[in-house]
């Protein structure tokens, strides 16, 4: 049977208690935290900047999954390595070379990863796949928590695992966006391995961060 590993989004938590909630996501079996980067412009929100995830890297030892919503993305990835990110994801479109932006962080000895629009297709990640550890795809429009899932992103998770298996490469797929107690065995079924998930795990159950958790890794 895969693994499922679940990465809760900070992005539905209590933002005057960070420290604590990511306490409190350790405690209650989160593989990693994913944090999301927006800057108002590559994407119509704001969240939080490398002060602040430094500030919060001392409260886990957890990977940090940074997820990089920014544009111009490249000058500021040795920014939020330095900030204590394990995994530095970036967009395609936020870079003038996703070749160099892939070297940088790879060089800053970070994993990689490269998010996918629903809109975006898969052939802009096709020449790299043996360089990059991650593929984040997109099942909303990033900005915002709590969206609708997109369904129609299964076609490119069953495609992103298709090729992994006939090439054996090792990259992750991970998936952000709507996901939930009902499309969680779908996403999985397709393909992803790692499940992204920020009003579910902190909302359901009255809040019961280890039972959600729990469910969504083992749906």
């Amino acid at each position: 049977m895969k693994k499922i590993q679940v990465s809760p989004s900070i992005l539905s938590a209590d933002f005057s208690q960070l420290g604590n909630e990511i306490k409190r996501l350790e405690e209650g079996g989160a593989d990693m935290i994913h944090v999301d980067v927006m800057d108002g412009h590559f994407v119509p929100n704001l969240t939080m900047g490398p002060p602040i995830i430094k500030d919060l890297r001392k409260f886990t030892k957890l990977p940090f999954d940074v997820h990089l919503m920014i544009s111009p993305v490249h000058k500021y990835i040795q920014d939020y390595a330095d900030a204590g990110a394990d995994i530095i994801t970036i967009h395609p479109e936020a870079t003038e070379s996703l070749k160099d932006s892939i070297k940088c962080i790879k060089k800053l000895g970070k994993k990689v990863g490269v998010s996918l629009n629903p809109e975006t297709k898969t052939d802009i990640v096709m020449e790299f796949l043996t360089e990059i550890d991650l593929i984040l795809i997109m099942s909303v429009h990033p900005g915002f928590g709590g969206q609708k899932f997109i369904p129609e992103v299964i076609n490119k998770i069953k495609e992103l695992n298709n090729i992994k298996i006939k090439e054996n490469l090792k990259f992750d797929i991970e998936v952000d966006g709507g996901i939930d107690f009902n499309n969680a065995k779908l996403v999985a079924d397709a393909g992803a391995n790692i499940l992204v998930s920020g009003t579910t795990i902190f909302k359901n159950n009255n809040g019961d961060i280890k039972k959600n958790i729990e469910t969504l890794r083992l749906i």
